[in-house]
């Protein structure tokens, strides 16, 4: 059964060593009928319910965000992932990262308490839950009568998440626990009906996860709310247990599974985070858009300077790669719960397993596109120059809301060598081939280059050579570093992060590319043209990183011939036969961009 599975979808990392025709790929042009009514139903909540009350949030009124969480889980915004079974809608995953995506742009404290509420909140209960428990507890999430929170974090444990000191203690007639510690940074806190709480038993060597419903009266206390840079209406409070009796039946899962729990809801917890910061790329870039052509400085609009022309270009560009790059895996994580469903395979079992072949994706996600909202946003403060650092427009609250995005669901150092580490588990377990392909590079290395000029009158031929000539760049360092360090890799982190962030640009760069090439096939040059720009801009970047991270590794850790010949190396696996013109295609990005007085792709 697992053999079909794996033939008929392509593993996660298989990116890296497996050739993807733009006609296999799932992008935002893809979407049904049914999709964009979503979309647009959920763009009109937004628009008419979040973005024109910007200021209360930012007074951080607690209530209002608690308001608005009621009137999602009315319109049914809540429930978009949860089973029909449990009072749900039961649409695919395609479809909870798009609510997830337009939900989330006009503020981060309103895209927190969502994220917290219908992720790490609910979705712990629907995939590892009892019968029993789904059915008491799910329909309440579902439709926004209760919320959730998740309480994993602690004062000594962040990012060692399994090193927590809460304990939870079985009644000497064996029908509760007493659970007793303290949680830091727990959204919704201020507003929850529930807890899904981490706790160890006796000695245990992991965590056990627990449905903890919220009862003061039950030795449960908070502080008072966090002041936070930004969220500043999302509620966080640090949260006490004293002996707070929990009945058996409320242990989620198996006993010491509750670290398994917390690492697979953050593997979907960071795809989600990549898709909330997508629609607030669009909207800040928009922003910016309107600004720069009504801003008149020297008798002209701004949006007519080239320094600004250069910061709208990279903006949209940096946004259409994001959501290439989302969409691309959401929909691979789709095939592969459907994949295993037809197989025989619970719903439960489906989503998880499917989303847990994804990890390496779901990190480079979440990397990437934290931190190109952070960008986006700082350059959009700077297009509205000492406007932009006034709390009169919303690029000051956007740069701040931005800055949790790049430490939630795993900070983006973790991330960053959790992608590397998972590939090589993979490659190590015989999921994916890396040394076959690696040694294959290896001996192109010790070759004679072939310089021929080859043809590249196709659309992107030279763009998608140069992607493979990436992957062999990455298998040369990669392959290289695994050789010399084995085992003890994981002790070089500085080149992991150097490793990772060519990874990153390897498959953001690929999804745009494919995304474009299929949007061509599908519309034709003529209405494209704009698309086609931004995804040899993006590549034209990620060229120039890993370059730079490439040399950067191999001058590290090899030494005289073997460097020389990894250097020579990445230099023929990173240039190009035909240099694209930078400066013409951030033109004819930017004149679509300020016609159109938006993001319009």
């Amino acid at each position: 059964m697992a053999d079909t599975i794996e033939k008929d979808v392509t593993r996660g990392g298989q990116f890296l060593v497996k050739e993807t025709n733009c006609e296999d790929i799932f992008t935002p042009e893809d979407f049904t009928e049914e999709q964009k009514m979503m979309r647009d139903s959920v763009k009109e909540f937004v628009d008419k319910e979040i973005w024109p009350n910007k200021d209360r949030f930012e007074k951080k009124d607690y209530a209002f965000t608690e308001e608005c969480m009621k009137k999602a889980g009315e319109m049914g915004f809540l429930s978009v992932a949860v089973p029909e079974a449990y009072g749900g809608m039961g649409m695919g995953f395609v479809d909870t990262v798009l609510v997830c995506d337009y939900i989330s742009g006009a503020t981060g404290s309103f895209s927190t308490a969502f994220g917290a509420h219908t992720g790490i909140g609910t979705m712990p209960i629907t995939l590892y839950g009892t019968e029993e428990q789904k059915q008491k507890y799910v329909p309440k999430l579902a439709s926004g009568e209760w919320f959730g929170a998740y309480c994993l974090t602690e004062p000594g444990a962040g990012s060692d998440a399994n090193s927590g000191k809460t304990k939870a203690v079985l009644s000497d007639d064996g029908k509760y626990y007493s659970i007793t510690g303290q949680k830091m940074w727990i959204s919704n806190a201020g507003f929850c009906s529930l807890f899904i709480v981490f706790a160890r038993i006796g000695d245990d060597k992991n965590i056990t996860g627990f449905i903890v419903e919220n009862d003061p009266s039950n030795g449960i206390s908070m502080n008072e709310e966090e002041h936070k840079l930004g969220i500043r209406a999302s509620s966080t409070r640090q949260v006490f247990f004293n002996e707070t009796k929990v009945p058996v039946e409320n242990m989620l899962s198996e006993r010491g599974n509750g670290f398994k729990i917390a690492m697979n809801a953050l593997n979907v917890g960071r795809i989600k985070l990549a898709a909330a910061c997508l629609d607030a790329q669009r909207r800040v870039t928009t922003g910016a858009i309107h600004y720069a052509n009504e801003r008149v400085q020297f008798n002209t609009a701004i949006a007519n300077f080239g320094a600004i022309r250069y910061k709208l270009a990279e903006m949209a560009t940096s946004c259409y790669a994001g959501e290439s790059a989302t969409y691309r895996a959401a929909k691979d994580i789709e095939n592969r719960i459907k994949a295993r469903e037809a197989a025989g395979v619970s719903h439960q079992e489906a989503e998880l397993k499917g989303v847990e072949e994804y990890a390496i994706e779901c990190s480079i996600l979440k990397v990437a596109v934290s931190e190109d909202i952070q960008n986006c946003a700082d350059e959009g403060i700077q297009i509205f120059g000492g406007m932009g650092f006034s709390e009169d427009t919303p690029m000051e609250s956007a740069w701040r809301d931005a800055r949790i995005s790049r430490i939630y669901e795993g900070t983006n150092e973790i991330n960053r060598m959790l992608s590397v580490g998972m590939l090589i588990k993979k490659a190590m377990k015989g999921h994916v081939d890396l040394l076959g392909p690696a040694m294959k590079v290896q001996e192109e290395l010790m070759g004679i280059p072939d310089f021929n000029t080859p043809d590249y009158t196709e659309l992107f031929s030279e763009e998608k050579e140069m992607v493979a000539k990436l992957k062999k760049a990455f298998l040369m360092v990669a392959g290289a570093a695994v050789q010399k360090f084995g085992p003890d890799l994981d002790a070089h982190q500085q080149l992991l992060m150097a490793a990772a962030d060519m990874l990153i640009e390897i498959y953001v760069a690929e999804s745009t590319i494919l995304r474009t090439e299929k949007l061509v096939k599908s519309s034709g040059d003529a209405t494209t043209k704009e698309q086609v720009a931004m995804a040899k801009l993006y590549l034209y970047k990620a060229v120039d990183i890993v370059t730079q991270k490439g040399k950067e590794s191999i001058i590290s850790f090899a030494e005289e011939d073997e460097q020389r010949m990894m250097l020579m190396g990445l230099r023929r696996f990173t240039k190009y036969t035909t240099m694209p013109n930078i400066v013409a295609l951030r033109e004819q990005i930017t004149t679509k961009l300020v016609a159109e007085n938006a993001y319009c792709f």
